[in-house]
Formats: structure tokens, C-alpha cells, sequence
């Protein structure tokens, strides 16, 4: 599974000295690896069974603008990809989106302070599109409201499909440590994300968490745009 890790996950680690593992897709935090939870009921699902041996080719132009409309059961938001930046991770992005991946999948951590997290077929945090992609690190751009990172493990190069947009005070706690690729920032509609984030949540299936949506908030489609 791949997340973020929020404060109270951070100060935990300082204090045990030991590997925290926490729960979301490309984990949503600095995420790390735990057992897999038995798939939900979008186990079996036509985004599911899109899966692919290797990372796809590079097909974008980094000097172009790309932006990405993101349809939801809560309303429409628009993402600014940062080719230019990071060419890698948007590649991968435009890829999946194109490919219909996202289609029907659910945004499956929520945190309101901190962020949402999406991107997972299995909808259980530990789902992928079936390959890694190289980390995309260091850039200009910090963890803050609206910023579009990956979510992975804290293995080097372990992120996939799964994402996470910061919707929160807590989101800033990355910055002391950030292993998670930006990719894009929320440029229209942050009303729509910050309804997202107000989803009721309680413990995750390991308890560790209030972030289990008790309803469910589905990705319709993802269209991308290129200026």
C-alpha cells in the first residue's frame, strides 16, 4: 500500500524508531508496504483489469501545456500538469488517463486536514496499473492545498497509479521529507476537492486511521487537454 504520512504518523516513527506502515494507494502518504487487505467489491472491474508489463513510453512534450479535467460524483476540478518538470510522472499520468484506467475508480483514503487519495483499482491502497515509475524528486514545488503528488511506498521508484491532492493544514508536514513526486497542481475547482475531503470517514480496515470513506466518490473519467 502507498500513502503519505501525516503528523501524528511522523512523530510515531521519531518516537518507536521503527517503520511505520501506513495504509493508501501508491500509498496516499510516505507511504510504506503492509499486507494486502481482501480487494472491495470494485475488485473485479474492467479499470482492474487494465494492467501493463512496463511504464509507457514517453509520449508527451514537456514544452507543452497539459491540463487534466477530472469528472467526479461530486463535481468537475482541473488539474495544471508540470511537464516541464516532471516529464516522467505526467507521461505516466496522461498514459493511464487516456487509457480510461481511472474510469470508476473511488477516491479510497481521506484525510480533510491532510489530503485525498485515489488512483487504486482494487480500491484497498495496494493496487497499480502493474509497473513502477521512476522518481521525479527535488523540483520547485512544495506540498501545499491543491498539489498533485504520487503516492508510493518509501521505496525508491515504487509509485504507480495512485495519487493524492493535499486538502489541508497537514499537508505541509511533507515538506521536511518529500518522497512523493508533484506532478500538477488543482487549478479550478478546489470547491469540488475540499467537498471531497468533507466525505464522513471512519477507522480503516486495520484501525490505524479515520480515513475509510463511508460513502463512496467515484472518478467518472479524466480528460487531458494539450496546448
Amino acid at each position: 500500500m502507498q500513502k503519505p504520512l501525516n503528523r501524528w504518523m511522523l512523530m510515531l516513527i521519531m518516537v518507536l524508531s521503527t517503520v511505520l506502515i501506513l495504509s493508501a494507494c501508491g500509498d496516499k502518504n510516505a507511504t510504506e508496504e503492509q499486507p494486502k487487505p481482501t480487494p472491495e467489491s470494485n475488485a473485479g472491474t474492467e479499470q482492474q483489469s487494465k494492467s501493463w508489463k512496463e511504464a509507457p513510453a514517453m509520449a508527451i512534450d514537456k514544452n507543452k501545456k497539459y491540463t487534466a479535467k477530472v469528472s467526479t460524483s461530486k463535481g468537475d476540478f482541473t488539474i495544471e500538469l508540470f511537464a516541464k518538470d516532471a516529464p516522467i510522472t505526467v507521461n505516466n499520468f496522461v498514459f493511464l488517463a487516456k487509457e480510461g484506467f481511472y474510469n470508476g475508480i473511488t477516491f479510497h483514503r481521506i484525510i480533510e486536514t491532510f489530503m485525498v487519495q485515489t488512483g487504486d483499482p482494487e480500491g484497498t491502497g495496494a493496487g497499480g496499473p502493474g509497473y513502477t515509475i521512476q522518481d521525479e524528486l527535488g523540483g520547485p514545488h512544495k506540498y501545499e492545498e491543491g498539489t498533485v503528488a504520487m503516492a508510493k511506498t518509501t521505496a525508491p521508484n515504487s509509485a504507480g497509479s495512485q495519487f493524492f491532492i493535499g486538502t489541508g493544514a497537514d499537508i505541509d508536514s511533507l515538506n521536511s521529507m518529500p518522497n512523493y513526486p508533484i506532478f500538477g497542481k488543482v487549478s479550478d475547482g478546489m470547491d469540488v476537492v475540499k467537498k471531497i475531503a468533507a466525505t464522513p470517514t471512519e477507522l480503516d480496515d486495520f484501525g490505524r486511521e479515520k480515513s475509510k470513506p463511508m460513502e463512496a466518490v467515484t472518478i467518472n473519467t479524466i480528460t487531458i487537454t494539450e496546448e
